[in-house]
């Protein structure tokens, strides 16, 4: 049963019924033996009554032998001879027991007192079934108002039920009447301390899913106003290309055409990256070594920093062990060294350390370029943002990709200013202890050609 009112109004039925049947039980019980104690006290009084008079007058005696009288009243000398029964009951012993008795005759029990003067004994006697079948009824009419009240106890329990459990109605009324863009935070007015928790929650949440949203939106607005013109350009250079007159002009429309494919392919690939790296994107972590990945990273970086005849130098002393995502962490540090190749001047150099620091996890990465000025370091992190006087094509989304990436992993970014005369860009993370199947510190350098 999932219905948490049904579940409410099914414990508090069984609690109601069980206490009625305990209460009913007790006071049947109760009842039952204050009116077996009255009924011997009367024995005992109607005993008492006759054991100081002379004579039965007839009046009483005849009164004494009603059939409807429950009680049969027997009277015996102190030698044993009957000289009195208010009916005649042969079955009853003829001799009387002093005090209370239950005595067995005539196939069934009866409840007889006995009392002995100095010249005759008394006794009283009463069916046990009469007895048992009057003090059973009024048992039963002392419970029954309770089983009278108890329907409308059940109807006053389901009322408070459902007066309780509104505020839950309410909020999921609220929410099912939302479309998918509707995400206002939820009403927290007059809520009880039960439900206030789970309305700020969905609240938190719904505030969450609305800066994914807009992050969204905004990536995709910026996304497609960042392609347009590099599409436009691979449609001129085509038109060219179809132009050209003669060889040399094909060539030169070819090598164009060619490069702006490649631009168009690097802005495709980090806007991809750059949507993997959003918060809400889904992430498989693994355990993983930084020394490992930036090895990686510069690999695939070796033609390029060849190219330019500038010097890429990673120092690793020893494995260093972090959780996370793997896609994400080597587009890391492959758009960090990749920047600091680009924006240095052909024949320079780029240093990469990775290590422990403080407790933490580092990544430092140092280059011989312009740097960039303290004022615009913050501004550099955002999305399509390139500094004025750059001639170094590029999407302007590398820190931008460094910093989301480094966000999810609990890891903070700071710029500051390279011993190499350029910019240093570090990266700490949390530490993890570290794994004995970490592969083993090295060294990569890749000097100017």
């Amino acid at each position: 049963m999932s219905s948490l009112k049904n579940r409410l109004l099914l414990a508090l039925l069984g609690l109601l019924l069980g206490a009625a049947a305990v209460f009913g039980l007790a006071t049947y019980r109760s009842v039952l033996a204050e009116t077996e104690a009255l009924f011997d006290y009367q024995l005992r009084q109607m005993a008492l009554s006759l054991r100081d008079q002379g004579e039965i007058a007839p009046d009483q005696a005849q009164a004494l032998a009603d059939e409807q009288l429950d009680f049969v009243v027997q009277i015996w000398t102190e030698d044993g001879r009957s000289i009195y029964a208010s009916r005649l009951h042969p079955e009853l012993p003829a001799r009387a027991l002093l005090g209370f008795a239950d005595v067995q005759a005539g196939g069934q029990t009866w409840r007889t007192f006995g009392v002995a003067t100095r010249a005759r004994v008394i006794q009283v006697a009463q069916p046990r079934p009469v007895r048992q079948r009057l003090a059973a009824g009024t048992a039963l009419r002392s419970v029954l108002p309770l089983l009278v009240v108890a329907p409308l106890f059940v109807l006053l329990g389901g009322w408070i039920v459902a007066r309780t459990l509104a505020p839950l109605r309410r909020v999921a009324t609220e929410v099912r009447g939302r479309d998918a863009l509707a995400l206002s935070p939820l009403p927290e007015a007059g809520l009880p301390d039960e439900v206030a928790p789970l309305v700020t929650a969905l609240n938190g949440l719904l505030g969450r899913l609305g800066q994914a949203l807009d992050a969204q939106r905004a990536f995709v607005a910026d996304a497609a106003h960042e392609l347009r013109s590099p599409l436009t350009a691979l449609k001129l250079q085509l038109q060219m290309l179809r132009r050209a007159a003669d060889e040399p002009a094909r060539q030169a429309a070819t090598e164009q055409l060619a490069q702006g494919i490649e631009r168009a392919a690097r802005l495709v690939e980090q806007l991809l990256a750059l949507a993997r790296s959003e918060p809400g994107a889904a992430a498989a972590l693994e355990p993983l070594d930084l020394a490992e990945l930036a090895r990686q990273a510069l690999a695939d970086l070796l033609p390029l920093a060849a190219a330019r005849g500038s010097t890429l130098e990673l120092q690793a002393d020893a494995p260093v062990p972090l959780q996370g995502e793997r896609a994400g962490l080597t587009a890391l540090v492959r758009n960090l060294a990749d920047n600091a190749l680009r924006y240095s001047p052909p024949g320079g150099r780029v240093e990469l350390r990775v290590g422990h620091e403080g407790g933490a996890a580092r990544l430092v990465v140092d280059d011989s370029g312009p740097g960039i000025p303290p004022a615009e370091r913050d501004k550099v992190f955002d999305r399509f943002v390139r500094r004025a006087g750059q001639e170094e094509p590029g999407s302007g989304l590398g820190l931008a990709i460094v910093r989301a990436v480094a966000q999810r992993h609990g890891a903070g970014v700071t710029l500051g200013e390279s011993p190499l005369g350029g910019l240093r860009v570090q990266v700490r993370w949390p530490l993890v202890p570290p794994s004995p199947a970490a592969p083993a510190p090295g060294r990569a350098r890749v000097p100017a050609a």
